[in-house]
């Protein structure tokens, strides 16, 4: 019985591990075969930009693509990278390179282009790579290049046309004084484009003058004297500067960065770019991010069938906006009066109180009421303060004359001291110059003291024009002046007591009158002629004295005392 059960068992476990092996077998064969067609029915797009993905205005191209990719899309990225590199020789690698990776991999269904350099080598190559794939293209500014391709059925695109007049316009409306436009541009496909989009608006403003400052044919230190060598009545629009004459390779926002440093005028740019920086205006802006995604939506819709290449259009709406920097408005102190309700306004940064006002008012409340209630408390400070500021302008009035003469209103004889006692602590060279009125006595004998005080007055008046940080004039004693000079330097200290001598060049009105007065100056120098602080002030005297006996109204150092004279 055993037996007979094993048997019929086997007999019957066959026909069934057949069924499910040849089940498993179709399982399998589905899945692959779902697995291949899913893999068959991916739609590929390929996306090749002019640059690399270190350029801002590709960084938004790619998002605003990206913005519309459906799930069952593949989008592959090709860069030139013609900003750092652009010859025969990098684009005979880019090709070589281009072709063998295209050999490699499944056909693409669509390709996109940005900018100039890559629909250009698109039509150089495109019988040998692309003969059947539709094309679309972005960020073009070459006019001519772009009504070139517009007949060409399988290729449709929007062009980058920056709106140059409604900007001008704008900008004329804020600034009607200004006479001058300049452009910063390079030798570039896109700036070479610009430059000529720029010089056909000067028909559309004929008062304006149109200048460019084409940055790579510049040094970077002329290019640096050119931008501050603008007016401030003028206009400045930033297109390009991705390199100067030196070789120096700018992004945009070091290109900007560098830009804002030197000019005084606010900048304008055109294109929809907030990766770019702080010191941009901006302006009314063609949308890189919004062309970017219009096209990809157009490829998408093509690729898949829903629309022929012959029906693919365009429009304008939704391409330009008004986009301006907060910051830069307010730096330049422009309202906002001037632009459309949608503008966008970057960096604007919502103020404390908008951000907190519910917070804010009861607190403000509070603070009110505790303010109204310690009011009647702050009443008797109030006279408080007024004495306490009393008595410290009467300790300043008393102190600020207890340091100078009352006749002249020079520091006198006890601020000089102290002056010159701190300098010489702190062994700083100096020179002190005495100066002495010839003849004083006489003036006073007869012609009295008040002439005698109007001429003191008259010679201290001129001296405390040759106040300087490093010169200072004293009243010292009588018809005695002092100076003190912040240095020993020979150039320095002969200028200084000629300076002193002049004083005495032109005639005194005295009552009316002119009248010629005249005076002797001695100097000494520390620490060359000695290092005690009263020896100093007797050698510049001893200085002056030797003047007054070779016949006065002149100026002697004590270093140039005949030797025979005992010098200290």
């Amino acid at each position: 019985m055993k037996k007979e059960y094993t048997a019929g068992g086997r007999k019957r476990i066959v026909p069934l591990m057949t069924l499910l092996f040849i089940a498993v077998i179709c399982i399998l064969t589905g899945v692959t075969s779902y697995a291949k067609e899913e893999e068959v029915n991916n739609n590929r797009i390929l996306f090749i930009s002019s640059y690399s993905l270190s350029r801002d205005t590709v960084q938004l191209e790619i998002e605003g693509i990206q913005s519309a990719q459906p799930d069952d899309f593949i989008l592959d990225y090709e860069f030139m990278d013609t900003y750092r590199v652009y010859d025969d020789t990098a684009m005979q690698l880019f090709y070589e390179g281009l072709k063998y990776r295209l050999s490699q991999v499944e056909e693409y269904d669509a390709v996109i282009l940005g900018d100039d350099a890559a629909l250009r080598f698109f039509l150089k190559y495109r019988e040998e790579l692309f003969l059947t794939q539709p094309a679309f293209y972005i960020g073009v500014n070459d006019e001519a290049l772009s009504k070139r391709v517009e007949k060409d059925p399988n290729i449709k695109g929007i062009m980058e046309r920056l709106p140059v007049k409604e900007n001008l316009e704008k900008a004329l409306e804020i600034y009607p004084e200004a006479e001058t436009v300049y452009a910063i541009v390079d030798d570039s496909l896109t700036g070479t484009a610009e430059s000529q989009n720029y010089d056909a608006m000067q028909k559309e403003f004929p008062d304006l003058n149109f200048e460019k400052i084409n940055t790579s044919q510049l040094t970077q230190e002329e290019l640096r004297k050119q931008i501050m060598a603008m007016p401030e009545k003028a206009i400045l629009i930033y297109y390009c500067m991705n390199e100067d004459a030196e070789g120096r390779q700018y992004t945009n926002k070091e290109a900007v960065n560098f830009i804002s440093l030197y000019t005084k005028i606010p900048i304008l740019y055109f294109l929809e770019n907030d990766r770019i920086g702080e010191n941009i205006l901006g302006g009314y802006c063609f949308s890189i991010k919004n062309s970017a995604t219009e096209v990809m939506k157009a490829a998408v819709k093509v690729v898949r069938g829903d629309r022929k290449m012959q029906y693919v259009y365009f429009k304008d709406s939704g391409l330009y906006v008004w986009s301006l920097n907060a910051d830069m408005l307010k730096k330049f102190q422009i309202s906002r009066k001037y632009f459309p309700d949608d503008t966008v306004y970057v960096n604007d940064v919502p103020s404390f109180w908008e951000k907190n006002s519910e917070i804010i008012t009861p607190i403000i409340l509070i603070v009110v009421v505790l303010c109204a209630i310690s009011a009647w408390l702050c009443l008797d400070n109030v006279k408080r303060r007024k004495m306490m500021k009393e008595m410290e302008e009467m300790k300043d009035h008393l102190e600020n004359a207890s340091q100078h003469d009352f006749l002249t209103g020079l520091p006198n004889r006890s601020k000089f001291m102290s002056d010159l006692q701190e300098i010489i602590a702190k062994k700083q060279p100096c020179t002190v110059i005495m100066l002495d009125l010839d003849n004083f006595k006489g003036i006073n004998d007869t012609m009295g003291h008040a002439m005698g005080d109007e001429a003191l007055k008259g010679v201290a008046n001129r001296l405390k024009t040759l106040k300087t940080p490093l010169l200072t004039a004293y009243r010292f004693a009588g018809d005695e002046f002092i100076l003190i000079l912040r240095s020993d330097n020979p150039k320095i200290s002969d200028n200084a007591v000629m300076q002193c001598l002049q004083v005495f060049r032109k005639p005194y009105k005295m009552m009316g009158k002119p009248m010629d007065i005249h005076g002797s100056i001695g100097a000494a120098c520390y620490p060359a002629d000695t290092l005690d602080m009263e020896t100093l002030i007797v050698c510049a005297d001893d200085a002056m004295y030797a003047i007054k006996k070779e016949g006065k109204n002149g100026c002697m150092f004590y270093r140039d005392l005949p030797k025979d004279i005992d010098k200290k």
